[in-house]
């Protein structure tokens, strides 16, 4: 599981624990089932008119890609790279396809099958640069879908307090305070429903969906970057050590952590 999101689950529950257990004198009152009930149904309802069906069904497949945790073998794909490069160089074409069957990563793997096949350059990167393109669209799409469900939790948290509330009206003429204050917190409990779910689960599983999105993206440029120099037949040196630094963790092009350079005096006329 992604280390992250465990410590944020943990976190989440920890944090319900306190506010139910030391926040409240009655926790009981925290639990409502036709509250929540009002919150999902609502928050599917809206989001199944929003969306075809197809994409709808896949938030339990991409509830489970937030969970876990998915590594991007950067490494790997740029010794690959650079192998297969060596080879191509070297004129062993034998040797370069079967290097190609242990490849994994399929955009690799198009991108070196194209350069064997002698296509030209600007259609390599043309097709490369759309299936980014089109992998970028995908995914942020689904993760709009996250943005979309959290909007609309909280307004069907807003629906189910007005009913509520318009109950509420009705029992203001019994004059029992007791019953009329349970009611108003049973009215308030929808709200609090909806703000949860929107901003402790639907919003951090889209952010964490863009998230993933720019790291496969960065991946497959580094990738495309290597196929565009394999194709003008860099050497394999040069082409690791120039993608090695889209790699790199510290990474600063303004400064580098060095003092300061002393700052020079403009020379007066």
């Amino acid at each position: 599981m992604n280390p992250s999101t465990l410590i944020g689950i943990f976190a989440s529950i920890g944090l319900l624990a306190v506010v139910m257990l030391f926040a409240a004198k009655e926790p009981a009152l925290y639990i409502d089932v036709p509250s929540l009930g009002i919150v999902l149904v609502g928050t599917l309802a809206a989001t199944f008119i929003s969306y075809p069906l197809r994409e709808v069904t896949r938030v339990f497949g991409l509830l489970w890609t937030v969970l876990r945790n998915e590594r991007l073998y950067t490494r790997q794909d740029l010794d690959e790279l650079v192998q297969i490069s060596r080879l191509w160089i070297g004129g062993d074409l034998q040797a370069v396809e079967k290097a190609m069957e242990k490849v994994s990563n399929p955009f690799l793997r198009t991108g070196v099958q194209l350069v064997i096949d002698n296509t030209p350059e600007e259609d390599i990167l043309e097709l490369l640069q759309w299936r980014i393109a089109r992998l970028r669209a995908r995914e942020n799409a689904e993760a709009q879908l996250f943005r979309a469900m959290a909007s609309y939790a909280p307004a069907f948290g807003m629906i189910g307090t007005l009913v509520g509330l318009i109950n509420l009206m009705f029992m203001l003429g019994s004059g029992d305070m007791d019953l009329i204050g349970r009611s108003l917190a049973v009215a308030l409990m929808t709200t609090f429903y909806g703000v949860l779910l929107a901003n402790l689960i639907l919003k951090p599983v889209a952010v964490k969906l863009e998230r993933r999105t720019e790291q496969r993206v960065a991946l497959m440029n580094l990738v495309m970057q290597g196929i565009s120099m394999m194709c003008n037949r860099r050497s394999p040196a040069y082409m690791r050590e120039t993608l090695k630094s889209f790699i790199a963790h510290h990474d600063d092009e303004i400064r580098d952590g060095s003092p300061a350079a002393p700052r020079i005096k403009p020379q007066e006329d």
